[in-house]
């Protein structure tokens, strides 16, 4: 191909397919300026001009703006820079429209009044940055200037939840429910409640309220009772109900008396709100962890027990 070789804009339409429109257009917008013009005055392009109106209709079919295109034909900017800066925003642009579609899907799902559908949009469309801070928020409200629990502390920070980039609707609408959870007042003031009784009650030795173990042991020892269908009240729960508060007198140093065993019923009747479950089950659902039992029946069986034996 002659170098010295002139176009029309009909000529480069016919060897680009692009429309004569289309070409004209790069033309008044600087992006294939004119290299010379007939004697009869039509705009004529050289093979540079021809070049570049290849290179700026695929950059523009990959979504990019004129004014990049400009800067990458101006020789402003590197295709690779370009390449990745757009890499950049479509993954930016994908996630976005993944988590528009779980919402869509979870109002198709619940069909929420328009109230609850603007709140389900403004709150799964916040960063990740700013749903971090609304949970450290709660946090740092319901247990900020306590010096107990500074362990459960750290593992509530730890467990955070975090929305994945293509969340499934029940994710979302786990997310929406937390989120709502974390800044209700009532819910705030009941945990801290219990991190105030706690960071007052702990024991010398162990000020992060009831340890593992001790939780643990009792979780399992209660729920055989459930299985074996023992009733709280009745006298076959006496046995256990002694046992076990000999277990928290030991690990918190106590007596085990009626004064312990009060202030172990208030401890789990504060513990027993069911929004503190609920709150740790849609933090597994939303980051994709196994949902464990409730601890519900422990503690309804504890209470009662210590209530009817004490």
């Amino acid at each position: 191909m002659d170098s010295d070789t002139l176009y029309s804009i009909g000529e480069l339409a016919r060897r680009t397919g692009l429309t004569v429109k289309t070409v004209r257009f790069y033309s008044d917008e600087g992006i294939v300026p004119p290299s010379g013009r007939s004697p009869a005055g039509y705009r004529l392009y050289d093979i540079d001009a021809l070049a570049r109106l290849d290179l700026a209709r695929t950059l523009r079919d990959l979504g990019l703006g004129l004014a990049t295109v400009r800067k990458v034909l101006d020789r402003e900017v590197s295709v690779p820079e370009v390449a990745r800066a757009h890499a950049d925003a479509l993954d930016v642009q994908i996630q976005t429209l993944r988590l528009r579609r779980a919402v869509l899907r979870a109002v198709a799902r619940r069909g929420p009044d328009t109230m609850e559908l603007n709140l389900m949009h403004r709150l799964a469309k916040l960063s990740e940055g700013e749903r971090h801070r609304l949970v450290h928020d709660f946090i740092d409200d319901t247990f900020g200037g306590l010096d107990g629990n500074p362990e459960f502390v750290l593992l509530m920070r730890s467990a955070m939840p975090v929305l994945p980039d293509d969340p499934t609707t029940e994710q979302v609408e786990a997310w929406v429910e937390l989120a709502e959870l974390c800044q209700d007042d009532g819910f705030r003031g009941a945990i801290r409640r219990l991190a105030e009784h706690q960071a007052g009650e702990g024991a010398p030795g162990d000020r992060t309220g009831l340890h593992h173990d001790i939780d643990e042991a009792v979780r399992a020892r209660i729920e055989e009772a459930l299985a074996a269908g023992v009733l709280p009240a009745s006298a076959a729960a006496a046995p256990l109900t002694d046992s076990l508060a000999t277990l928290y007198a030991h690990a918190f140093e106590r007596a085990d008396d009626g004064d312990l065993r009060r202030w172990l019923l208030a401890r789990l009747e504060a513990a027993a709100d069911p929004r503190a479950q609920r709150y740790w089950e849609l933090t597994a659902t939303i980051n994709g962890w196994p949902v464990s039992a409730g601890l519900a029946p422990v503690f309804t069986w504890f209470t009662t027990a210590l209530r009817r034996h004490t």
